[in-house]
């Protein structure tokens, strides 16, 4: 794991890669994505990038923490941004909602799940709300294992303890990074050792991990609705107006659950393959979905985008 110095170093740095490489994306008129290493917006992003390259268009994932991936959109140093989790986000996005220099432009993905879970057999045993992990301190060594520095998840969790909520004051987060916790969970899950962590929906977590979702979230943790979470797809101030053609792309681009989750499946059977590899071959039998991503869109050059994104589809194995 990082130490927190380190992951504070990190932050630090991809703010100083969003600002580098926005002088080089403006000259050569890139549609910049911001995107943070968790495998579902990875997805996203990447097949994002690959069909707008397939339309004419200069394209990049801009890989960033969450923090930064919104002050690059409030200054124009990044255009879009596919994994904006609600409520859990709303702390770190709102302000940029509000003064109109991010754009809330519509869902990506209904029906996902964003909050504390546990292991099975801690669920059975009796965690099964957050007013019951602080009876469990012990058997949890006083820790809640979370993901990158500065992801909301982890801000809420801060919250949490910080505010003294559900008596977990003298708890401790763990930051790592989505492949570090998971990693941890496994661990501990094969040696039957308790663990609380930060889980969602969808991921190949649900199908392989025996765990639950803790009850119990409100609207100052994540959501009164247990962990329900909306996915939004935020564009920069202006970006409607500067690219009304991407703009029904990015309102077309939405994503069943159903379809995240296998695709993330496929990707744990087979690790050495990329997001954007697995999520092409799941479209090459499911067409219907990027034709209805397609539908009234045109190429760069004002052309129909649905063939010229076929013949691409062509040529993948």
């Amino acid at each position: 794991m990082f130490t927190r110095m380190s992951r504070r170093l990190i932050v630090a740095l991809s703010l100083l890669i969003v600002f580098t490489l926005s002088t080089v994306a403006l000259a050569s008129d890139k549609i910049r994505i911001a995107s943070v290493s968790w495998t579902g917006v990875t997805i996203k992003t990447d097949l994002a990038v690959t069909i707008l390259d397939q339309l004419g268009y200069n394209a990049e994932n801009l890989l960033v923490s969450v923090p930064v991936a919104y002050q690059a959109m409030s200054t124009g140093d990044a255009d879009a941004f596919l994994g904006n989790w609600m409520p859990s986000m709303k702390t770190l996005a709102d302000k940029y909602f509000q003064d109109g220099s991010v754009v809330q432009l519509c869902p990506n993905m209904t029906g996902a799940k964003y909050t504390l879970a546990v292991p099975t057999y801690e669920y059975e045993a009796g965690l099964k709300n957050f007013s019951d992990i602080a009876k469990f301190a012990d058997k949890l060594d006083h820790k809640i294992y979370g993901i990158e520095e500065g992801n909301d998840g982890n801000i809420i969790i801060e919250n949490m303890i910080k505010k003294n909520m559900f008596n977990l004051g003298n708890f401790k987060l763990v930051a790592s990074s989505e492949i570090g916790m998971l990693g941890e969970v496994h661990s501990f899950v094969k040696d039957k050792k308790w663990i609380v962590f930060l889980g969602w929906a969808p991921h190949s977590m649900n199908e392989n991990i025996d765990m639950k979702y803790l009850d119990g979230s409100t609207d100052e943790t994540f959501g009164p609705d247990n962990g329900s979470a909306t996915v939004y797809t935020n564009v920069r101030k202006g970006f409607t107006k500067d690219y009304p053609n991407l703009t029904v792309f990015l309102k077309n681009f939405t994503f069943p659950v159903a379809m995240m989750n296998q695709i993330m499946v496929e990707l744990k059977k087979d690790q050495n393959q990329k997001p954007v590899s697995a999520a092409l071959h799941w479209l090459k039998s499911h067409p219907d979905m990027y034709k209805g991503w397609l539908k009234d869109v045109k190429t760069k050059d004002g052309k129909p985008a649905l063939p010229a994104f076929e013949a691409y589809m062509k040529t993948v194995e």
